[in-house]
């Protein structure tokens, strides 16, 4: 019998040994490539049982050339805003993400750039490394207990900064309309709507996905409601904040700074303000790594090939994010282990 082939149209990891012995363990073979324009994905997945991608574009057109074999897309990640999810449930693919592998590390990530720019970290390095020795350039700086951290969605991530913030003695907000209050009251967050959030918090920290109807979510009148010496913290997705106007009030100086683990573009390119946002000071930066530890990448490779290839034996995953798909393979529980 033929083995089922697995197509891995881009990574950024140094291999993709452990995707491969796994996949080869349970009866695939796998084609690895790094190509992230759609040509070039069009020409290598027509044969697939199964794609993986990490950044190439699976899009409606890419899913409409899949061959009729191809039961299953998976992300390298929780976000899945790469792929057309509605085309592929449109054709009955299953479409597959990692949803739990990094919940400490971005909540330890974002936690840390929320400090850092709490005591300004980042400007005084600058001003050290430039020659001055002032602490005053900065004034004024606040305690950090007893002030207000919103926390724009409440998801796994967010719930894993609230515990580690509850022992700074933040006072602790939280917007999700689909988490309940009780939910919320039960470690310590106080449910609010997202305006209140923006008004009160002096730290704000986005942990929600990227769909349309998180697009810009933050945007011209959500700045204009928050405090002006508000701190602005997002490791979710560039998307969600509208950086146009991210760009404006952190250059007017309408909010304090902001934290940024994603862009639109990334790397920043001239589109949306990119290039202009990171030549700004009040700007601090990493290059979306908020996700990575030594320990969370293992999960996140072994989850994925793991759950790809259960799909091709006829189990449900674990990361199934259209589970309503009339599936081009019948899938049943159980049978695997993660």
């Amino acid at each position: 019998m033929n083995k089922k082939l697995v197509v891995i149209t881009d990574y950024d990891y140094p291999d993709v040994e452990t995707e491969r012995s796994i996949l080869e363990g349970m009866g695939a073979q796998v084609q690895a490539y790094h190509y992230t324009d759609e040509a070039d994905v069009l020409k290598i997945v027509g044969k697939a049982d199964a794609v993986i991608n990490q950044y190439a574009p699976i899009t409606r057109n890419v899913i409409e050339h899949l061959s009729e074999r191809c039961v299953a897309v998976g992300q390298y990640g929780i976000g899945v805003d790469t792929i057309d999810v509605a085309a592929a449930t449109e054709r009955g693919i299953v479409v597959v993400n990692v949803p739990s592998y990094c919940e400490d590390e971005v909540a330890e990530h974002a936690l840390a750039l929320l400090l850092a720019l709490a005591r300004r970290l980042p400007f005084y390095d600058a001003e050290v490394r430039r020659g001055s020795w002032d602490w005053t350039t900065q004034a004024p700086i606040h305690r950090v207990r007893g002030r207000t951290l919103g926390l724009v969605g409440f998801g796994k991530i967010a719930r894993a900064l609230a515990e580690k913030a509850n022992g700074l003695a933040l006072d602790i907000l939280a917007f999700d309309p689909v988490v309940g209050e009780a939910e919320m009251s039960g470690v310590g967050v106080r449910k609010v709507s997202l305006e209140d959030l923006l008004g009160q918090s002096d730290f704000i920290s986005i942990h929600v996905p990227l769909v349309d109807a998180t697009r810009h979510l933050i945007s011209d009148p959500e700045f204009a409601l928050m405090k002006r010496d508000v701190v602005l913290v997002n490791a979710s997705r560039g998307a969600v904040v509208d950086q146009d106007a991210l760009y404006r009030v952190l250059s007017e100086r309408r909010i304090l700074a902001a934290g940024l683990d994603v862009l639109y573009d990334e790397p920043p390119r001239g589109a949306h303000s990119g290039e202009a946002l990171v030549k700004l000071g009040n700007v601090f930066l990493t290059p979306h790594v908020a996700w990575y530890s030594e320990e969370s990448i293992v999960e996140l490779r072994e989850k994925l090939a793991r759950d790809i290839g259960g799909i091709l034996k006829g189990y449900r995953p674990h990361g199934f994010v259209n589970p309503d798909v009339k599936a081009r393979i019948a899938l049943r529980q159980g049978g695997r282990s993660l």
